[in-house]
């Protein structure tokens, strides 16, 4: 028997909010969170910019012992937990824990842990290595640590997809509720690797922008592009089969309808040509929403602002949405927050339960030199009022991965 899953709770860490309403106020208000890094000194480095969280004071989330157990990125994991925990007003106490699970993913993990211990292995020797540094940097922590703070006995794992990895995670969730082994799930992703060596390799790639504008580093779909930004924080939804949210009176956000998840088997870095598989995830996502593309309201795209990203997405959209693709308003909320890696699928998501429940269209920032193979309605500088019954999400992730999420109104008509 397949069960409706639905949105009861939400939480986000972001460069612009660390709360879901914070947040997404400044995504309507179309504010940058990109600015020169203030983590590290960028002496020798041509990428200087990123999108940092601001005001993050674990203390507020946690006990300070567990937050000294963790790291980044699982501190901002267990805070957008904790939001989206009490954002739902669920019982755990009358809760089958058995059935309760975590999927939450980090592309990366604890790299900033591994930079320090390494220095410290180079300086001191193997005897001055915290005894806590291995479960600190398994990206599996962040789902860890959430499981136990919370009760959690049912499914607890971390998809790792590189930037598909929130989106992924949501996905399975979704799939073990609909299906029947679990009841609700905390899902989505987070991220916290803006340190020297990330920066540093991920511009080695030549994946990072070298512009030192921070209103001209992240843009997605401009002719101008010239790389990503690294952003940090986490998205957590707290996903709940339907009549189980009924019975307890839970309010609800939309529902999750349509999960593709697909290969292009082609390059570890590069998309596939023309998004093959990118227009597969699409496609295959709204085959199990029952719905055809005139039916999406809105698309956020991967939109990382790399030059082969946005060219092929663009070809992937207009391969899976045929003569709709010119119709639909599509925008990439990197422009505001930057590339959070494992997280960016998972605060998408937010993007598009908040897009649904405000009708609203995020805008696409600092978009303004028309690219001419980027020729759809990607929402630039203002975003819009509008009804939205179906948002789609695209995470494309190195290694070819490619996740599409669809969300619903509660009161769409079909």
């Amino acid at each position: 028997m397949k069960r409706r899953v639905v949105i009861t709770g939400m939480g986000a860490i972001t460069p612009i909010g660390n709360s879901v309403e914070e947040f997404f106020a400044n995504v309507k208000a179309g504010k940058c969170g990109l600015d020169f890094i203030t983590s590290f000194q960028t002496d020798g480095y041509s990428a200087k910019i990123a999108a940092e969280v601001k005001d993050f004071d674990p203390k507020n989330y946690m006990e300070f012992k567990e937050a000294k157990r963790m790291e980044r990125f699982s501190q901002f994991a267990m805070a957008a937990a904790k939001e989206a925990v009490e954002d739902s007003g669920i019982d755990f106490d009358k809760v089958n824990r058995e059935r309760f699970g975590v999927i939450v993913g980090s592309g990366i993990g604890g790299i900033e842990s591994i930079e320090k211990e390494e220095q410290k292995l180079l300086e001191k020797g193997p005897r001055r290595i915290n005894p806590l540094f291995i479960p600190m940097i398994i990206t599996n922590m962040a789902a860890g640590n959430i499981a136990i703070k919370y009760g959690a006995k049912g499914v607890c794992t971390n998809v790792v997809t590189a930037c598909a990895t929130g989106s992924h995670c949501i996905g399975e969730a979704f799939r073990s509720i609909k299906h029947g082994y679990s009841d609700l799930i905390l899902a989505g992703g987070t991220e916290g690797s803006i340190t020297p060596l990330a920066i540093a390799g991920f511009t080695s790639l030549t994946a990072l922008s070298t512009s030192e504008d921070p209103k001209r580093a992240s843009i997605p779909f401009d002719k101008e592009r010239n790389g990503f930004v690294m952003g940090e924080g986490a998205g957590i939804l707290l996903l709940e089969e339907y009549e189980h949210a009924k019975a307890r009176g839970a309010k609800i956000y939309g529902e999750v309808v349509g999960y593709g998840a697909t290969s292009d088997a082609y390059h570890i870095t590069s998309p596939a040509p023309d998004g093959e598989g990118a227009a597969r995830a699409m496609i295959s996502a709204m085959e199990e929403a029952g719905i055809t593309p005139d039916d999406i309201s809105y698309i956020n795209a991967h939109g990382t602002s790399t030059p082969l990203n946005d060219k092929y997405e663009t070809a992937a959209i207009k391969s899976a949405m045929g003569d709709a693709a010119y119709r639909i308003p599509i925008s990439s909320t990197k422009s505001m927050i930057g590339h959070l890696l494992g997280a960016a699928g998972a605060v998408e998501a937010v993007v598009c339960v908040k897009s649904i429940t405000d009708n609203f269209i995020p805008a696409t920032i600092g978009l303004s030199v028309q690219d001419e193979e980027c020729d759809l309605d990607y929402v630039p500088g203002v975003g819009r009022e509008k009804r939205v019954c179906y948002a789609m999400s695209n995470s494309l992730g190195f290694g070819g991965h490619n996740a599409t999420l669809i969300f619903k109104s509660m009161d769409a008509s079909q």
